[in-house]
């Protein structure tokens, strides 16, 4: 088993569902990633525009203006890899130019009519996300009939989307998009059958952490910051089954688990 790399998350939002408003300051922003990547952090993801059910659009200049400075300061003092969390393609042009190395889609490059244009232009790693819906309303009672067939399928035929516009095959990744549009079951499912998504041939990027889907099992985890056993477990049989990258707000433990998950399968 290869262990996945560990992206860590750094949020720049008033409003997103776990750590919202505690990096609205840029230096803080900045300094948080920088912990992240002595904690072990193999690449940072930056996030201006909350995508939590309920959650509100933000202009494409207001985002910008978040996330720009932010990327700007850590690629000033760090030369690895930085994702930029968005769906609008003027925010990851602007991301691009200033040091952002992977655009991490949830909108899958179907927010905007550029979005394909505008991935293959840039020339950068694309993360396709899936989503049923809009994150205002993604949770309004989410329907599948196969749930791990339907998002393994949407997602290969955006991937389709995307080389057809010129996106090269080696820079795509694809997330089943844990929490967007789907129960706490479809999730459970999701995870249970990552293989799936694996089997496609396109690294697999896994986001649970923190998320609702905790609380359906431990009832008592209301509070986001209190589903760190529940989000090390995900992130454990992601890596099992096959995620390249796992993404994640408490880094340090995540690769601490990762750690010791490998050690004991090279000791069987």
């Amino acid at each position: 088993m290869v262990a996945p790399r560990v992206m860590g998350i750094v949020n720049v939002t008033p409003d997103s569902f776990s750590d919202g408003g505690r990096l609205d300051d840029v230096e803080a922003a900045v300094a948080h990633g920088l912990r992240l990547v002595e904690q072990g952090a193999d690449l940072l993801d930056i996030g201006g525009e909350s995508t939590r059910p309920g959650a509100d659009p933000v202009d494409a200049a207001v985002e910008t203006a978040r996330v720009v400075p932010v990327l700007e300061g850590l690629r000033a003092r760090w030369p690895g890899p930085i994702s930029i969390d968005t769906m609008k393609p003027a925010v990851a042009r602007a991301a691009v130019a200033a040091g952002a190395t992977m655009w991490n889609d949830v909108a899958a490059l179907g927010f905007a009519p550029d979005g394909l244009a505008t991935a293959a232009d840039l020339g950068c790693d694309v993360v396709l996300m899936h989503m049923r819906g809009e994150p205002r309303t993604m949770q309004a009672a989410p329907h599948y009939d196969d749930v791990v067939a339907e998002v393994t399928d949407w997602l290969l035929a955006r991937a389709d989307a995307a080389m057809a516009a010129g996106v090269v095959r080696e820079r795509i990744w694809l997330d089943p998009g844990l929490g967007f549009g789907k129960t706490a079951q479809h999730n459970l499912a999701l995870t249970a059958h990552l293989e799936r998504l694996v089997s496609t041939g396109f690294p697999v990027l896994y986001g649970a952490s923190r998320k609702r889907t905790i609380q359906s099992v431990d009832a008592t985890a209301t509070d986001p910051a209190d589903r760190l056993g529940g989000s090390l477990a995900l992130a454990l049989e992601a890596a099992r089954r096959g995620a390249a990258i796992v993404r994640v707000h408490d880094v340090r433990e995540t690769v601490q688990a990762l750690a010791l998950q490998a050690a004991v399968a090279s000791a069987v």
